[in-house]
């Protein structure tokens, strides 16, 4: 417990504050890599409406917006701000397409690559909570506190990369993970609430959700123990659980996956976007 104090600690000291570059030329100014994967934040006028792609944008009281692009997202697409004079301004948004490792997994089980109409069932039904929590639509900005590394381990899996279990492609991967013993403690990577608790979900095992506002949010799973419950209030650096091999993992580890609603993002992204906490314009 004491290196994890220490841990804690030094990633904390070694936060640094920015805030949005002011531009007198633009009526939004954004942080974040402009790359597939990615969390973009930023700053408008408060009464003005925002639009991705012809999709509105939630504006916050404060003027802050929010998006998200996934895995394989367009590389073109259009921010439109209408300020309260109707002017309209056009901000063009060119993502850089990433490259994607590739990673082969042999040795699993036919009763893990085959699961049997019950365990289909239940998979189905796990995805179902896990969408509805997804789909929380809070006002709260506490992503705005910038995130930090959830557990201390080695990067053992990285987002997008392409799985195949016995030679059998399947499903990207849509997380970080870290490689830790069995009852390594995870702690919060961001302020937020706790909108989904469960021990054993077929695929995941032990899986905690937070809420961290405006769509955002994390899923950490294949836990041994989750020590938060639905509801809760945490804070960044928090105690919430502990890494396990729960589920359909291959060893002990904490898979951590952030969304922005539906849209599944790159958390090592999302990290260096927001090291920390952003403090907004007077």
């Amino acid at each position: 417990m004491r290196f994890l104090s220490i841990f804690i600690s030094a990633i904390l000291f070694m936060s640094v504050s920015f805030s949005f570059a002011a531009d007198e030329t633009s009526p939004v100014t954004l942080i974040g890599e402009q790359t597939q994967g990615s969390l973009i934040v930023g700053q408008v006028s408060p009464d003005a409406e925002v639009y991705l792609d012809d999709v509105p944008l939630k504006v916050a009281e404060n003027g802050v917006i929010v998006f998200g692009f996934g895995r394989d997202a367009e590389q073109d697409h259009m921010l439109k701000v209408i300020k309260s004079n109707g002017e309209a301004h056009l901000e063009a948004i060119k993502l850089i397409k990433r490259d994607y490792k590739i990673q082969r997994v042999n040795g699993i089980s036919k009763k893990i690559m085959n699961p049997n109409k019950k365990n289909q069932e239940r998979s189905r039904s796990d995805a179902a909570l896990v969408g509805a929590a997804r789909k929380t639509d809070s006002t709260r900005q506490d992503f705005m506190a910038g995130f930090i590394q959830p557990v201390d381990g080695p990067v053992t899996g990285v987002y997008g990369s392409q799985r195949f279990y016995n030679g059998e492609p399947k499903r990207p991967h849509f997380g970080v993970d870290y490689a830790a013993p069995v009852g390594t403690p995870v702690i919060a990577p961001a302020p937020g609430v706790v909108t989904l608790v469960h021990d054993d979900m077929f695929y995941s095992g032990g899986t905690l959700l937070v809420d961290h506002g405006y769509g955002v949010s994390s899923t950490f799973i294949h836990l041994s123990k989750i020590l938060v419950e639905e509801g809760q209030e945490i804070k960044q650096g928090d105690i919430i659980a502990e890494v396990g091999k729960s589920g359909r993992a291959t060893g002990a580890h904490l898979d951590w996956r952030i969304n922005w609603y539906n849209v599944r993002l790159d958390p090592e992204l999302v990290m260096k976007a927001m090291p920390s906490q952003v403090v907004l314009n007077k």
